[in-house]
């Protein structure tokens, strides 16, 4: 059944385990929906979840709400939670939750959340999560980084007590802790490309995705269709010399006269263009959006349903010349330190070097200076930019990538906690998980040699400092194929929930 704030699941057979989650969005949502899909937990778990919104109220009243949502008159041996919820509170509203062997899930924790000045950490959310982790029986974290960044920081933590300050309880939580990652559904990337996963259907997005439009390149668009289908021919044919693939590269036409917007500039349209030309993804997306063109060009539907949320995907660069594809798939927020990446970019493109990008992820209220001035500095390189609204088209500017990046200064692997206040950090998926999805998807990643990164990645993926993330974009750039020969696709597999399966079927005791 289901209500104004909370839904519930229930089922005919005897439920024992109890899934609540007081934040159903982001990587909270796709771990409980995860287990959920399971043929062998969802017969036996009663779930109970509330929306994704106001965080921070979450955080400190929805054990109230979740007292009397869930059932008196129950057979649960089992509670599964994540760490959002104040376990603390709910035993003590529940009494008869008691007894039930208590799992606590930590996607992130707030003793880690950066804050500018300490004064602005609010202590009651890092307070709960001690006490949560003191009632609960079993504690996971989705990293080793996490869950040693916690229990090494209770101590110094609980110093901004004036007086009274406990000693000893990381002593206390630590044998009840463990790391379990959070599961990666592998499959759907393919079911989704294939068109076939109910995750991959449109959503509203929360600002539109563009490809740049430079007004310099207005002049070359005219010509566009005759050149593409020469240059594609020369590539058929491999009669192409040098000089015809450098000029391709160096004067931006390859692959960026594709638009996003109301159809004001000139763009290839489906039946403009030798569909053998190019790969068979970005010719789907070609059709898509040609029909979708069509359609609101001719007055059907409501205008809010035809525009196109995200940026035009183009055909794939791999393709159209042998600049190396590099992508950055984050929120737009100074904590995904967008600085330190595109300052790199802008060396690439002071030394003339090739390669294309694509920037996606989700904007808020503010977005960082940088994102705009990068936006007309690069504009010849770029493939993407800007908020992808189907999963499908987010997925194909992955695989046509080759290079994904990270300059995260703040990462657990679940949910990206960061953002000016807690409430925007739950709202989005892991910047680790999107590599993980990029990645299968054979993109080569780089990463800071910090935080959770070393513990997911091999060494040669991790940069210490900005200067060597400019030095292997700049190898990349002059070599593709050192990035492209290489597969960590194998080695990615250990987070996958068929891999995982079996340690979450212990932890909720189905055995």
């Amino acid at each position: 059944m289901t209500s104004t704030n909370a839904t519930t699941t229930s089922k005919s057979v005897v439920q024992d385990i109890l899934l609540l989650e007081p934040f159903y969005c982001g990587s909270h949502k796709q771990l409980i929906d995860g287990l959920m899909k399971d043929m062998a937990i969802a017969p036996r778990a009663h779930l109970v979840t509330m929306s994704g919104k106001k965080w921070h109220w979450r955080a400190r009243v929805s054990a109230l709400h979740l007292s009397t949502a869930i059932p008196v008159n129950h057979n649960f041996r089992v509670l599964f939670s994540s760490s959002v919820l104040n376990l603390v509170e709910l035993v003590a509203l529940r009494p008869d939750l008691a007894s039930l062997h208590k799992v606590l899930y930590f996607h992130e924790n707030q003793l880690q959340y950066p804050v500018r000045k300490q004064k602005d950490r609010d202590f009651q959310y890092g307070y709960n999560l001690i006490l949560s982790c003191l009632v609960a029986d079993c504690v996971l974290f989705n990293s080793s980084f996490n869950m040693e960044s916690f229990l090494t920081s209770i101590t110094s933590f609980l110093k901004l007590m004036p007086d009274y300050r406990p000693k000893g309880l990381a002593d206390v939580i630590r044998p009840k802790c463990s790391v379990l990652y959070f599961p990666m559904l592998y499959q759907n990337i393919d079911l989704c490309l294939l068109g076939e996963e109910d995750g991959c259907t449109p959503k509203k997005a929360k600002q539109l995705g563009q490809l740049a439009e430079p007004s310099h390149r207005q002049s070359v668009q005219d010509n566009h269709v005759s050149q593409e289908l020469e240059f594609q021919h020369c590539r058929q044919t491999d009669t192409c010399d040098s000089t015809q693939v450098q000029d391709r590269v160096s004067d931006g036409s390859h692959s960026l006269d594709f638009q996003t917007g109301s159809g004001h500039y000139p763009k290839l349209q489906a039946d403009q263009v030798d569909p053998d030309a190019f790969d068979e993804s970005a010719m789907e997306v070609l059709q898509t959006h040609s029909s979708d063109d069509s359609k609101q060009q001719a007055g059907h539907g409501d205008s809010s349903d035809s525009v196109r949320h995200g940026p035009f995907v183009a055909p794939s660069a791999k393709l159209q010349s042998n600049s190396i594809h590099i992508v950055w798939p984050h929120r737009w927020e100074h904590d995904k330190d967008p600085e330190t990446f595109f300052q790199a970019l802008f060396r690439l493109h002071e030394e003339g070097l090739s390669f294309v990008v694509s920037v996606l992820g989700e904007t808020f209220t503010e977005v960082p200076d940088i994102f705009a001035e990068a936006q007309d500095k690069l504009r010849t390189h770029i493939f993407a930019w800007g908020y992808q609204a189907k999963k499908s088209d987010y997925y194909k500017v992955l695989k046509a990538a080759d290079v994904v990046v990270s300059t995260s200064k703040h990462e657990f692997f679940g949910v990206a906690m960061s953002g000016e206040t807690p409430m925007k950090r739950a709202e989005e998926s892991s910047s680790v998980s999107i590599r993980l999805e990029a990645v299968y998807l054979d993109c080569y990643p780089l990463c800071p040699k910090t935080l959770v990164y070393p513990e997911i990645y091999p060494d040669e993926c991790l940069y210490s400092t900005s200067a060597k993330l400019y030095k292997r974009l700049r190898d990349f750039c002059r070599h593709p194929h050192l990035a492209r020969a290489s597969s960590l696709k194998g080695k990615i597999l250990q987070f996958s929930w068929e891999n995982l399966r079996e340690e979450y079927f212990s932890k909720l005791q189905m055995h």
